[in-house]
């Protein structure tokens, strides 16, 4: 340390033509946190090189003193690389906090749900009623993880009102979320008004591409509302094909069985029946989902 602290002293005299400047580095040499580095590293740091190092510790000196808008969010932090002291900048803890809550929304999407499914977890998830459908899950995690080519399909959660199939659904998807899986839930009904919607602005397949191939999809409240032909055809059809396709596991949760399902989608808005076209849309759910019963109390009304 002592052959390194007359570097210091000897770089200091060097600028004394410069009041001014050596000053300034002689407050920055004194900085406290500056000290306390060099002391830790000086096995490591080059007395040669103190000259080399002088402007990266009086940039760490400066931003404490003076932080930059250039750097905001950042702080300033010495480093030894190559026996010469250099300067970086690591994010502070906001905006460390920011950036995981920016990651975590971008692998967790919802779309026309509830924000509070965000904190959905397993551990939560008990009770009369719920035992399968929570095995289910399990189940589902630990072999999708494990996948190699096999295809792992979803859950198709089945149960009335308020029995905690949505709750299921974000607490997979939090847990997904563990291992960097991208998940979207989102809410059926809604997204099919959105569809008739974006006819008039030609966007119907630019919608539809967006969800249909994110990594794992959950279908909410599907059958919730009477479906049009359209609808269900060129939009919950189309969806479901692709997915079938690339076998990507697909949600469903429903206050329809799979069966009432069927006989739901095979009326159409106009009353008329199509269980061709009801038959070609549940072989679809059938391959990308697990049938669960869901049962219990309503929890809506247990709070």
């Amino acid at each position: 340390m002592e052959k390194l602290g007359n570097s210091i002293s000897e770089f200091l005299k060097s600028r004394d033509s410069d009041k001014k400047y050596s000053q300034l580095m002689e407050q920055a040499f004194k900085d406290e946190d500056v000290q306390n580095f060099i002391n830790k590293n000086k096995d490591k740091i080059n007395p040669d090189a103190i000259e080399v190092s002088a402007a990266s510790i009086y940039e760490f000196y400066n931003h404490k003193v003076h932080p930059s808008e250039l750097s905001k969010g950042y702080v300033p932090q010495l480093v030894v690389s190559n026996h010469n002291i250099e300067v970086v900048y690591a994010p502070n803890r906001q905006t460390i906090n920011k950036e995981k809550k920016s990651s975590y929304e971008s692998k967790f999407v919802l779309l026309n749900m509830p924000s509070d499914i965000r904190k959905a977890t397993l551990d939560d998830y008990d009770g009369a009623g719920r035992q399968e459908a929570l095995a289910s899950a399990i189940d589902f995690i630990d072999n999708y993880e494990h996948k190699q080519d096999n295809f792992v399909p979803g859950l198709y959660l089945a149960g009335d009102f308020g029995v905690g199939k949505t709750y299921l659904l974000g607490a997979i998807a939090n847990e997904l979320i563990k291992d960097d899986i991208k998940t979207t839930i989102m809410h059926f009904p809604t997204f099919a008004i959105e569809m008739k919607n974006s006819i008039g602005q030609n966007n119907v397949l630019e919608q539809v591409n967006k969800v249909k191939t994110d990594e794992v999809l959950m279908l909410d409240d599907i059958g919730a509302d009477s479906m049009s032909s359209w609808i269900r055809d060129e939009v919950l059809g189309v969806i479901l094909q692709y997915r079938m396709q690339e076998n990507m596991p697909t949600f469903f949760s429903s206050n329809f069985s799979m069966s009432e399902l069927e006989k739901h989608l095979s009326i159409n808005q106009r009353g008329e029946e199509e269980p061709v076209k009801a038959q070609r849309i549940m072989e679809r759910v059938r391959y990308l989902s697990k049938e669960v019963i869901v049962s219990g109390p309503n929890k809506r009304f247990s709070k």
